[in-house]
């Protein structure tokens, strides 16, 4: 399910977590996610008359060669490549953490956190990026064909991709009419192949058909309606983050027995029926092992994340959707890299 707007603030987090949060906002091109650095020219920080930053390489990709001109791609003002300059404040940020290390994390069990190092799951694959996805919040797997339905904040809401990661349709138009969605938050797909959505901006639930017809608009019966799931009979399960009828229950105990802070913005089971989560804050995704067996904290998954927001079970595999460089991520227990599509 989705992250609700009730999260920790960034205030809470550790010292190493705010490094963190620097080096993943400030210290990368928003545009192509590669790291600014002073000693390629391609990747110094430059700054455009608005405002924002942007590498080297894609002002030069994004301008036209004549006009010498390019729109924000954030703000869409335009602004002219004469008039862009060398951020020098991130630059002298960047050769500031450049000298710090941070502490080594001892390995343990509950009460310790493990390195990401030894996370047991590798990626080997991973597609999308800035334009096939923009702000991703939601993943669900269609049927036995194991194709994966995301949304996400551009003009089709919706789309639709194979296995392999490639874009079969999209569909769910932006807008706030009945069978448009305003602002989607999370997806989920029936037994039956029905695609659900659920539409914060329009305070409702969506139903299409897996090619994409609406179906169905349930609407008078939210004030937020957030995260979305079905069972194996066909029922929607819907949280209302506004309604006050779903609260967070910590069964494991975890506040108390554990010296790792987890902000869980998403949960699934393995396939062996583990309990399996996301801390977005962290880049990490963690098995709390089964439920009747109590709580045994494990890292499944600490490289190549940068903000995770949704992720569900595939076969062997997790599938991970990451809003931080809108990209979906496929980790196996295989190290065999695959495909960046």
């Amino acid at each position: 399910m989705a992250k609700t707007p009730g999260s920790p603030s960034r205030g809470s987090l550790s010292p190493e977590g705010i490094l963190r949060e620097i080096q993943i906002n400030l210290l990368e091109c928003k545009v192509c996610f590669e790291k600014f650095s002073t000693q390629q020219r391609e990747h110094r920080p430059q700054t455009l008359s608005c405002g924002h930053v942007l590498c080297r390489e894609c002002i030069t990709a994004l301008s036209h060669p004549l006009l010498r001109k390019l729109e924000c791609p954030f703000c869409r003002q335009l602004c002219s490549i004469d008039s862009t300059s060398h951020c020098l404040v991130l630059t002298d940020l960047q050769e500031l953490l450049l000298s710090y290390a941070p502490p080594h994390r001892p390995k343990g069990g509950l009460g310790s956190a493990t390195s990401p190092t030894s996370a047991a799951l590798h990626l080997c694959a991973a597609f999308g990026g800035w334009g096939t996805l923009i702000n991703p919040t939601g993943i669900a797997i269609l049927g036995s064909s194991e194709t994966m339905v995301v949304v996400h904040d551009a003009e089709k809401t919706v789309v639709v991709f194979s296995s392999q990661g490639k874009k079969l349709q999209s569909f769910g138009q932006k807008g706030r009419a009945s069978e448009e969605i305003c602002y989607p938050v999370d997806v989920a797909v029936t037994p039956c192949g029905y695609v659900v959505v659920t539409d914060a901006g329009d305070k409702a639930v969506k139903v299409f058909t897996s090619r994409g017809k609406h179906v169905l608009t349930v609407k008078n019966s939210f004030k937020m309606p957030w995260g979305v799931d079905t069972d194996s009979c066909g029922h929607i399960l819907v949280s209302d983050v506004q309604a006050g009828t779903l609260s967070q229950t910590d069964s494991f105990c975890l506040t108390l027995q554990s010296m790792v802070k987890l902000n869980m913005s998403g949960v699934t089971f393995g396939r062996d029926g583990d309990v399996i989560v996301i801390d977005s804050n962290q880049g990490m995704i963690w098995s709390l092992g089964k439920l009747q067996n109590g709580p045994a904290l494990t890292p499944l998954v600490g490289d190549h994340l940068v903000r995770p927001t949704g992720l569900v079970s595939l076969n062997n595999m997790l599938v991970v959707l990451d809003s931080g460089d809108h990209t979906v991520k496929i980790y196996s227990a295989k190290a065999d890299a695959g495909p960046i599509i």
